[in-house]
């Protein structure tokens, strides 16, 4: 078991407090107990005699620049790109996965792809990148990674995100925030039945309550509720989803209601654009300011509009933006304050 303490993949956890024997890991809310020897349920932790490690520290499966708007964040650093990467794995289990082949698995610390954290920065700032963006799996199997990462991206004027399905420990995303994370996107599945039934027993609570923590930090926070035909599209559940939303988010954090396509183990039929749409009138009815809908590249509702005047202020086609009309963040017809974070960055379409 030391043999693998060789590998530059392999670190000390950040997180964790012993327990008799074993180690509770403390990145993320499943706060697994692990005896010597073993793995915590998503596989890129492990207990080595009695100190808890990460194997999948700079272990880089995926790295590309992207559009921020694909993520989607549509209120942070609008037309920019981010240097993207993920690891190996996750700590939730959906069926209906866009990313299994990065999310379903496990780690091998003998097959590594190590990529030392300043190298991901130089490569962003080669790239012309604006920013720093962990996704593609959960970004969270990458903590460690990404603390040091984020670090020094930061200083060298980079933003720092995450797309999330929101399930780390409150300490844990403090950890990040000090570290230079600016932008969090959060998934919300649905409804507690939908967190019980389809996600692996989880606390949908846990996720609400990181989205509002989140804006308590500063932190620009956007959700997105991916509608899945026959777990998540009735109007309860959508109404459930908008009422959180507001409570704990704010009427001014965006919402964006993207359309499922069938993938890994899930094969019902894609979302129907009226039932998108449909949760695009209840938010704006329950007064969210910036809802969205998502994979639906053409729509009307992928456009920002002026809370206060409807007018048309960011018009894009699918992550692509086609026309941007907001000075100093505020409506150029009737002054109402968008919410916005970072600059608008003008490249070519």
């Amino acid at each position: 078991m030391e043999k693998i303490l060789n590998s530059p993949t392999v670190k000390k956890a950040l997180l964790y407090t012993k327990v008799n024997d074993s180690v509770q890991c403390n990145t993320c809310e499943r706060k697994c107990v692990i005896p010597v020897g073993s793995y915590g349920w998503c596989g890129t932790k492990i207990n080595i005699n009695g100190d808890l490690h990460t194997i999948v520290y700079g272990d880089i499966s995926g790295l590309e620049s992207r559009p921020i708007e694909i993520k989607p964040f549509y209120h942070y650093w609008p037309g920019s790109t981010s240097l993207t990467f993920s690891t190996w794995s996750c700590n939730f289990n959906c069926p209906w996965c866009q990313n299994s082949n990065l999310s379903r698995a496990k780690p091998n610390i003998k097959y590594v792809n190590y990529i030392e954290p300043y190298e991901i920065v130089n490569l962003a700032l080669k790239y012309g990148d604006e920013g720093l963006c962990v996704s593609f799996n959960e970004p969270t199997m990458l903590f460690e990674y990404s603390i040091d990462v984020f670090r020094i991206g930061s200083r060298k004027g980079l933003y720092c995100c995450y797309v999330s399905n929101g399930y780390m420990t409150l300490e844990a995303l403090r950890m990040l925030a000090e570290s230079g994370l600016t932008g969090l996107k959060i998934d919300v599945k649905g409804d507690k039945e939908v967190y019980r039934s389809y996600i692996g027993g989880c606390d949908i609570d846990v996720v609400w309550r990181n989205i509002r923590e989140a804006r308590n930090m500063g932190l620009h926070v956007e959700v997105v509720n991916l509608i899945v035909t026959g777990v998540n599209d009735d109007e309860t559940c959508i109404r459930e989803v908008v009422e959180r939303h507001v409570k704990e988010a704010g009427s001014e954090t965006p919402i964006h209601f993207t359309r499922y396509f069938p993938a890994y183990r899930f094969h019902n039929p894609p979302t129907k654009i009226e039932t998108l749409e449909k949760a695009y009138r209840i938010a704006k009815k329950a007064g969210v300011h910036y809802p969205y809908i998502g994979n639906v590249p053409g729509s009307p509702y992928e456009n920002t509009y002026c809370p206060n005047c409807n007018y048309t202020l960011i018009k894009r086609y699918g992550f692509r933006i086609v026309k941007y009309e907001v000075i100093d963040n505020k409506c150029p017809k009737c002054g109402f304050k968008i919410n916005l974070t970072g600059r608008y960055i003008r490249k070519k379409l």
